[in-house]
């Protein structure tokens, strides 16, 4: 029944999909096992790829359906979704409005010209104001879309990395897709471990593995990790009762992982460090400091724990950004080689 709603759901083509399911093979080799994949979606295409490219897929019907003209949303200035929301904006001939949150706790800010994902965001056409962190960060893209309506433009917002039920659909796809990949490979997977933030990501795999026995751990990237499970729960019980799904069983399946995020968001913990690194030099992959470094940083810590055994196979999700890593010309110098 999921794979037809999935089907019948409204959806504007952006990624370039099924994303290659790989071998880990010389990190599983350096670790002792258990037997490591990766799903890459940083290869979804669109604005040099990431996660937030499957969720658009079906957040962008909504929005031209109801005839907006232009795209809000907020993010920090190496925000990776707004990279890929001002990309498939550009696709879909809307425009984009930006609030680039400022002051964020933990995010270290570049002076002089754009570089990375600021650089992007700029260039596919968006445009920014600036706006000091609050901790509200949808109250912020609400507020800039209302002065746009008032300056009579059509906005339709899209909330923070792009984390509401309907964009969630496009993880409800992926589980699908990983459940297909996995069976042409014969493989059983333990688990399916991915950074997650503003919890569309996981809530969308929660969903579209309630009637699998495979499960989906999120490994905290923000330093909240009771906030992203309450928001992962949150996206997730919506769209399974929307769609008929046992809401139960889904709040049942959410796990998050703490204890790899440092203090605060963004900030440049040892273990994010050491995953780039290894991932860099073992399986040629690059991970960004804030997202996909940890979520590889939970999954090392997790198999030194004994959370897997030696035997099983375990799938790592890469959910994008390289071009925020590329913003950090320090990192190299702080890896421990």
């Amino acid at each position: 029944m999921l794979r037809e709603l999935v089907a019948d759901a409204p959806r504007f083509r952006l990624a370039q999909l099924p994303t290659p399911l790989e071998p880990m093979e010389r990190l599983t080799e350096y670790l002792g096992g258990p037997r490591l994949w990766v799903k890459r979606d940083d290869l979804t295409g669109l604005g040099l790829g990431g996660n937030k490219v499957r969720k658009l897929e079906f957040v962008l019907p909504e929005a031209i359906s109801r005839g907006a003209d232009v795209l809000v949303t907020a993010g920090v200035a190496q925000s990776n979704s707004v990279r890929q929301i001002a990309a498939g904006a550009a696709r879909a001939a809307l425009d984009c409005h930006v609030v680039e949150f400022t002051e964020r706790p933990g995010v270290v800010e570049s002076a002089g010209p754009p570089i990375g994902n600021a650089m992007l965001i700029r260039l596919f056409g968006a445009t920014v104001e600036h706006v000091g962190w609050t901790g509200d960060r949808n109250g912020a893209i609400e507020s800039a879309a209302a002065a746009l309506a008032a300056a009579g433009r059509r906005p339709y917002v899209v909330p923070y990395g792009v984390s509401n039920p309907l964009g969630a659909i496009g993880y409800v796809a992926a589980a699908h897709e990983i459940e297909d990949q996995a069976a042409d490979l014969g493989i059983s997977f333990a688990a399916v471990v991915h950074a997650s933030g503003s919890g569309g990501t996981q809530a969308g795999l929660a969903v579209g593995l309630a009637r699998s026995p495979l499960r989906a751990i999120g490994v905290d990237a923000d330093a909240e990790p009771e906030r992203v499970k309450a928001d992962v729960t949150r996206i997730a019980t919506g769209l399974a009762q929307e769609w008929g799904v046992d809401v139960a069983a889904v709040a049942d399946a959410v796990e998050v992982a703490g204890g790899f995020a440092g203090d605060t968001y963004a900030s440049a913990t040892e273990g994010a460090l050491a995953a780039i690194d290894l991932g860099a030099r073992l399986e040629g992959l690059v991970l960004d400091l804030v997202y996909s470094g940890k979520g590889l940083a939970g999954l090392i810590g997790m198999i030194r724990a004994g959370r897997f055994a030696p035997t099983d196979d375990v799938l790592f999700i890469h959910t994008g950004g390289a071009p925020g890593l590329l913003a950090m010309p320090d990192v190299l110098g702080r890896l421990a080689r």
